[in-house]
């Protein structure tokens, strides 16, 4: 018998058990931003692109059609003008998210963050209601406090994206810890599949391609990356440079082409 829950998670993770999801959540966080000003016309172009899954918040996902990619309504929120802005705090339920559609659902933890406590205690309740409704989870599992030295540090990042999967997600975003054998640690010592973070816009695409294409090589199951896909000038060709890395074990330079770049 399958669960609805696995039913869900094959809208999300393709059947090579990789993914290529962009999160558009940053409204909430930064504002509208270079790049998702218009929700729907980047949803077009990242659904031309192959996206299979993007995340957003309750209120855009009750206003754009994206048929043919996952829906992961986001769970948290905090804004940057918040002068304790690493605490991310419940603004939407699993069962709202259930109401709009939602494939999944994403809870953000600043691991070591001064609120740690409180975001962990929202993971725990939300797993076990994503249990009851059969809704995946996809937690987003970020190394950021003060005792927090260096947020890629692989020790770090492999306690960070544990914790998610002790609690019960799905999937674990994480950062990448800059290079195959200590990304390969976090991945193997990690019960649910890994997809990388991407942060602020990388140096140049080759660094957004080289990264995801040495996160695969350690084992991981893809990205989840936002800024460095929805702000590129050709945000529909990234997703496609993205995907041949993803799905189909093209090297960065094969993925250069098809976006359009020199090698």
């Amino acid at each position: 018998m399958i669960s609805g829950k696995t039913r869900r998670l094959r809208r999300i993770l393709q059947p090579d058990n990789h993914t290529v999801i962009v999160p558009m959540d940053h409204g909430v966080t930064i504002g509208p931003i270079k790049g998702i000003e218009n929700m729907q016309t980047i949803t077009n172009q990242l659904l031309d692109g192959g996206a299979d899954a993007l995340v957003v918040h309750k209120g855009i996902a009750k206003n754009i059609e994206a048929k043919t990619a996952g829906l992961i309504v986001m769970l948290s929120g905090s804004s940057n003008l918040n002068p304790n802005q690493n605490n991310k705090v419940q603004v939407c339920s699993v069962a709202e998210a259930v109401r709009i559609g939602a494939d999944a659902v994403s809870v953000h933890v600043n691991v070591g963050a001064q609120d740690e406590d409180k975001m962990l205690q929202v993971l725990g309740k939300v797993s076990d209601q994503c249990d009851v409704y059969g809704l995946p989870l996809l937690a987003m599992m970020y190394p950021r406090g003060p005792k927090i030295t260096l947020e890629h540090a692989p020790q770090t990042v492999a306690h960070a994206a544990r914790i998610g999967a002790e609690l019960g997600a799905d999937i674990i975003k994480t950062n990448y810890t800059g290079d195959v054998n200590t990304f390969r640690a976090v991945v193997e010592s990690c019960s649910a599949p890994v997809v990388i973070a991407g942060g602020p816009q990388a140096g140049t695409p080759r660094d957004v391609l080289q990264t995801t294409h040495e996160a695969m090589e350690a084992g991981g199951a893809g990205l989840s990356i936002g800024r460095n896909i929805f702000q590129h000038d050709k945000p529909t060709l990234m997703v496609k440079a993205l995907s041949a890395i993803v799905h189909e074990g093209a090297s960065v330079e094969e993925a250069l082409k098809i976006l359009g770049d020199s090698p």
